[in-house]
C-alpha cells in the first residue's frame, strides 16, 4: 500500500527545491511569504549575511489587524501586500525576489504579491 505525503511535508519540499534556484542579495532581497490557517506573514529578507531580516509585516500585528474584519482571507493578503511594500519602500527596497514558500500561486499568495506590485515593489 503507497503511503501519501502530508500537504505540509509536500510544501516543505517544493520550498526547498525553490529556495535551492534563488536567494536574497543586498540589492535584490528576497519577499518570503508564509501562510497558516489563521494569519499570514511576509519578510523581505538579506540572504548574504545569515538571513538577516529587513522588513517584516503579518496579520498579527495590531496595526494590520485594526484594518482587516478577517486575518486569513484574499482581502487581508491584499492589505499585507500593501503593508510589506510600504514598509520595504521606506528602508528603500524596490526590487525584491517573491519566494511563494512552496504554496501554490494562486488565492492568497497572488493576492499579496498583485497587491505589493501595485504599491511599488518590482519582481
Amino acid at each position: 500500500m503507497v503511503s501519501k505525503k502530508s500537504r505540509s511535508e509536500v510544501r516543505r519540499k517544493k520550498h526547498m527545491r525553490l529556495r535551492n534556484r534563488f536567494s536574497g542579495t543586498a540589492e535584490r532581497p528576497r519577499l518570503a511569504v508564509f501562510r497558516s490557517n489563521m494569519h499570514m506573514y511576509a519578510q523581505i529578507i538579506d540572504d548574504t549575511n545569515g538571513s538577516h531580516t529587513l522588513v517584516a509585516a503579518s496579520t498579527l500585528q495590531k496595526d494590520v489587524k485594526a484594518e482587516l474584519e478577517k486575518t486569513n482571507d484574499v482581502a487581508a493578503a491584499a492589505y499585507l501586500g500593501e503593508v510589506i511594500a510600504k514598509k520595504a519602500k521606506e528602508k528603500g527596497i524596490t526590487e525584491v525576489v517573491f519566494d511563494r514558500g512552496g504554496f501554490i500561486y494562486q488565492g492568497k499568495i497572488k493576492a499579496l504579491a498583485d497587491a505589493a506590485r501595485e504599491a511599488g515593489l518590482n519582481f
